[in-house]
């Protein structure tokens, strides 16, 4: 039996576990600090997609992890008893004045690069949904492959489905066996680019919101810059800011302007109660794509990283390249997503 180590609790670290576990390898989780202690133990969890146009390997590769998410949850949910959340509620977006030609050309690109396994389709306001945005034009694009993930949830679901398959989860410090992975967000940005003598990622922060809201069926919105999506369990996430440059890891005024942007985006939500305000750091990568494969000059040694905004969405994706790599020493890893590329 394989032997893995992976080094850090959050999404990628524990989706590659699970997948390496699911193939049979004796596997270890090493976190400092704790489940979903950085980035992903947020509370927006949007799976979306990049626009069908100008296509490229990140693209692709994303769009296949979508389209995987459903299969991969609900696998971590049989294993493990614990509810992640999922569901493939979709999107809907307003399109902007003059955006209309735009969004209807999308559309078309939709039907040739989705292949016909979802939809990005332009609609009226009489089609749209109670819970959206405001709309200029009276139309919004709503497209059938996103879907939500409540993070925290996630994160325990995967340490459920592990400690069922037998692996071990330690929080805290233990011997690594095996090969490692390293999947440390932030912090492992910082390590890597140490030992590499250039900065190969930076971390930004974000700062979201967790409102009481029940609107559990309903489509995920985007609008403006801004990710609002209803979570089963009658809250509402509302994310996030994206700061280069910031004085501390809690949440401050800007996150008010945020809730502020939010109800005048969607004007059922005047009046919902805050329930949490969450700040952390999220992980990009010079590339600005998922960074993955061997650690440079560290025989043994790999990295997972980067996942910044897309981490959860690119989490199937990234764990059946990395098990691969890791137990069979098979590279499918797309062009743009390797070490050397943020190198």
């Amino acid at each position: 039996m394989a032997e893995v180590t992976v080094r850090g609790a959050g999404v990628f670290g524990l989706s590659i576990a699970w997948e390496c576990a699911r193939r049979g390898a004796k596997v270890r989780v090493i976190e400092r600090e704790g489940v979903g202690a950085g980035s992903s133990g947020g509370v927006v969890g949007a799976l979306a997609p990049h626009v069908p146009e100008n296509w490229n390997p990140k693209k692709a590769f994303q769009l296949e992890s979508l389209l995987a998410a459903e299969q991969f949850w609900a696998g971590v949910k049989a294993a493990g008893g614990v509810d992640p959340g999922y569901a493939r509620t979709g999107r809907v977006q307003p399109v902007a004045p003059g955006g209309e030609a735009l969004a209807r050309a999308r559309a078309e690109g939709a039907k040739a690069l989705w292949q016909g396994r979802a939809e990005w389709r332009v609609i009226g306001v009489e089609e749209a949904p109670a819970f959206r945005p405001v709309s200029a034009t009276g139309l919004y694009v709503h497209d059938t492959v996103t879907a939500r993930l409540h993070p925290a949830r996630a994160c325990t679901a995967l340490v459920a489905a592990l400690e069922a398959a037998g692996a071990e989860v330690v929080i805290g410090e233990a011997e690594a066996r095996g090969p490692v992975v390293w999947a440390t967000g932030a912090a492992g940005l910082a390590a890597l680019s140490e030992d590499v003598g250039r900065t190969v990622g930076v971390p930004i922060k974000g700062q979201a919101a967790l409102l009481h809201f029940e609107a559990p069926e309903a489509a995920q919105l985007f609008a403006d810059g801004l990710h609002v999506v209803p979570h089963a369990d009658g809250t509402v996430a509302i994310g996030s800011t994206s700061e280069r440059d910031f004085d501390g890891l809690g949440t401050d005024g800007q996150l008010d302007v945020l809730l502020e942007k939010a109800c005048a985006l969607v004007p059922l939500l005047h009046g919902a109660q805050v329930l949490k305000r969450w700040a952390g750091l999220r992980p990009r990568a010079r590339s600005r794509a998922p960074m993955l494969g061997p650690w440079p000059g560290r025989e043994g040694h790999f990295v997972a990283n980067g996942g910044f905004k897309i981490g959860f969405g690119m989490a199937p994706g990234v764990a059946r390249v990395m098990a691969d790599l890791v137990l069979d020493g098979s590279d499918a890893i797309p062009d743009g997503f390797r070490v050397e590329d943020s190198l």
